[in-house]
């Protein structure tokens, strides 16, 4: 389906440039389609059957050509289809690509977005998450790539609440003095890993699955 739908992408990109005021032709020089009209930068447009690494390179390659340039693939496909094409739009941005989508039965073209350099956002309170997990986890002990549980360091505070615990209950005040944990009462009553349980007011013990847990050789 590959050129065959690249063929059918050029009529309705042509028609959606003309219809900004450009006169349109394809297959100038490494371009798939290029637009000019009078005082503004050739438009240039790359056309696929679908977003792909080869797609980005070339349009990529293109900006040396032009500031505007975009890409062109056929409209999604329900849901899946949808999140799949707004991650790519996303990756265009950071590109400084246009995106266009082309509805193959009517011809419909939508721009999702033009080309612009790409300022990121920048999110503080992430950053400060990121840095206090560094700063409380403890050692290395996760592998990058990790499938499956991770241990954070609210994880390692709660696994050191539990082995104090292997000798008997005690109150949060005195595990948390005891361990350095500060946050030790709030971790045995969120009890996230099913681990701890309250005997009484302020009081903690090992619930079975803790007990069972960390009287093993290795807690992990």
């Amino acid at each position: 389906m590959g050129k065959d739908a690249e063929t059918l992408l050029y009529a309705p990109v042509k028609s959606w440039l003309e219809s900004c005021g450009y006169a349109v032709k394809a297959e100038i020089g490494p371009a798939d389609v290029v637009g000019l009209r009078p005082g503004a930068v050739p438009v240039v447009v790359e056309l696929k059957s679908g977003f792909s690494l080869t797609l980005l390179q070339q349009a990529v390659a293109r900006q040396a050509l032009s500031d505007q340039v975009y890409v062109a693939v056929p409209r999604w496909k329900g849901r899946p289809g949808w999140r799949a094409f707004k991650g790519n739009i996303g990756l265009c941005r950071r590109l400084g690509l246009g995106v266009l989508s082309v509805r193959l039965d009517d011809g419909f073209v939508q721009c999702h977005c033009d080309p612009a350099p790409f300022r990121p956002r920048k999110a503080p309170k992430k950053r400060d998450r990121l840095l206090a997990e560094f700063a409380a986890r403890r050692g290395d002990p996760n592998t990058g790539g990790t499938r499956g549980p991770i241990e954070t360091a609210y994880k390692q505070d709660a696994m050191t609440c539990a082995r104090f615990l292997l000798s008997g209950p005690a109150k949060g005040a005195d595990v948390a003095r005891a361990t350095g944990v500060a946050r030790a009462t709030r971790i045995m009553a969120d009890n996230h890993s099913g681990w701890f349980f309250r005997v009484a007011r302020g009081l903690y013990d090992l619930s079975e699955l803790g007990r069972e847990t960390f009287s093993q050789a290795d807690p992990r």
